[in-house]
């Protein structure tokens, strides 16, 4: 019988070999998670979003929110394909017109993530997407501010997954 690793798509493990890691940036002991490795290679990010788009294809999704900026990469094609919209969450003061935010913790101190009012409405189905999730504190505070004007969110979905850290 194979194991789990033995069944893995393939397209996972070139996905995972075309992120470079960069010890020490942008601080000591931190191992940044660098995406524009994937993004110059057009297979690994194609493949990148056809198994997003393989999974969501047929769950009602109408609504794509991508959290400032990276998911503002993977959201849009994923959107066109699924046939959603893309909504951008953005961090304060980057959108213009009315907005409503949210506001979530960081290590030291408190951030906002924002969305123009009037972009999604009552009853719509999100999918939230971000390159990576480390504590969540963001993808969170996309999910409180979507479901805040009735929205469902249905999942959130990143590239990268750092585990052993707290998540919201």
């Amino acid at each position: 019988m194979a194991t789990a690793d033995e069944q893995q798509d393939p397209r996972i493990a070139r996905i995972s070999s075309a992120i470079r890691v960069i010890p020490d940036f942008p601080k000591p002991g931190i191992m940044f998670q660098d995406i524009t490795t994937l993004l110059l290679d057009t297979k690994a990010f194609k493949d990148t979003i056809d198994l997003f788009v393989e999974r969501y294809r047929d769950k009602n999704i109408s609504v794509v929110a991508g959290v400032e900026a990276r998911g503002f990469i993977f959201g849009p094609p994923i959107a066109l394909a699924i046939g959603a919209k893309f909504v951008p969450m953005r961090k304060p003061n980057k959108l213009p017109g009315e907005v409503i935010s949210e506001e979530y913790s960081l290590e030291y101190g408190t951030d906002k993530m924002e969305m123009h009012v009037g972009a999604v409405e009552a009853g719509e189905h999100a999918l939230v997407i971000d390159d990576l999730i480390a504590t969540g504190g963001t993808l969170c505070a996309a999910v409180k501010l979507l479901e805040r004007v009735g929205v469902h969110v249905v999942e959130c979905a990143c590239v990268i997954e750092l585990l052993g850290l707290k998540v919201c």
